[in-house]
């Protein structure tokens, strides 16, 4: 069942960004357009969590640290993959955020959490070394690679700031799961939605109607994809459940950037071969 959770995630990070391209081309890539983005998926995710925790908000001194810092990452997180998607296409976007998202939660989970190490997971983080490779470029626009990293780095954090939480939340956490997303979601409103007024001033510029839309759909799906995720990870070791998110994302996103104008290039589809490779073979071969 937890495998089947985190399929259906897959789908619907693919989808989200996907809108999330959308939105950038309307709203291009300022601090105004990312903290307005970052406040409307809180919202969206208020409305989607809010019933689904009965009504109730929860709240208690841990989760709300650890919700804190949920806010604060995925707002810098908005920001540096609002900037990248301003410099390269869906499938490189994808495959940045995605190869961060999966990296650094399984080598946390392989350090620090007693999740074993064995030699597949060696030759997949070989494998994603060599993706990440093949998309260097000659002519990157200036900065490009600050945020490009920036994506990897602050998608990986997103992975391992779940696991902190559920790992010291215990069998018998403070607040329920959904009481947790809807805290991280009414931080990150709080913390945006401010810094979105205070940014709109000086860019004086009103969102087009299809980038609310667009916004509030993919923060909608982003939103109730890691919550899913959330649940999922406290049943499927973090070295496992990354690989599977960020190997299907990254084939998700691909196809669609196919049917999009910003085809892939043959380097990206070499990247998402080697990451899909390095994913199958982690899942694959069974731990001793």
């Amino acid at each position: 069942m937890y495998y089947g959770i985190i399929a259906v995630s897959v789908v619907l990070f693919g989808v989200n960004f996907a809108l999330n391209g959308q939105y950038q081309k309307r709203m291009s890539s300022g601090f105004f357009a990312s903290f307005f983005l970052s406040a409307l998926s809180a919202c969206a995710g208020i409305v989607i969590l809010f019933p689904m925790n009965g009504f109730r908000f929860e709240i208690a001194p841990f989760p709300l640290l650890m919700a804190a810092c949920t806010a604060v990452n995925g707002i810098l997180l908005m920001f540096c993959g609002l900037k990248t998607l301003g410099r390269a296409n869906l499938s490189l976007y994808s495959l940045f955020m995605m190869l961060g998202g999966m990296a650094l939660p399984s080598v946390m989970g392989v350090l620090f959490f007693d999740e074993g190490w064995h030699w597949a997971k060696g030759v997949c983080y070989l494998l994603l070394i060599a993706a990440l490779a093949v998309t260097v470029e000659k002519g990157t626009q200036k900065g490009g690679y600050f945020y490009f990293f920036g994506a990897f780095v602050l998608n990986g954090m997103s992975g391992v700031i779940a696991k902190i939480y559920t790992h010291f939340s215990g069998e018998t956490p403070q607040i329920s799961t959904e009481g947790y997303s809807l805290l991280s979601a009414a931080c990150t409103l709080i913390l945006a939605g401010t810094l979105a007024l205070i940014s709109f001033f000086s860019a004086k510029k009103r969102p087009p109607l299809a980038a609310v839309f667009f916004g509030l759909g993919s923060g909608g799906l982003n939103q109730f994809a890691n919550f899913l995720l959330l649940v999922a990870i406290s049943h499927v070791p973090a070295s496992v459940q990354y690989p599977m998110v960020t190997g299907g994302t990254m084939i998700v996103s691909t196809v669609i950037a196919a049917f999009s104008e910003n085809k892939p290039t043959k380097k990206q589809w070499l990247a998402v071969f080697l990451s899909l490779l390095g994913t199958l073979v982690l899942l694959a071969v069974p731990e001793p």
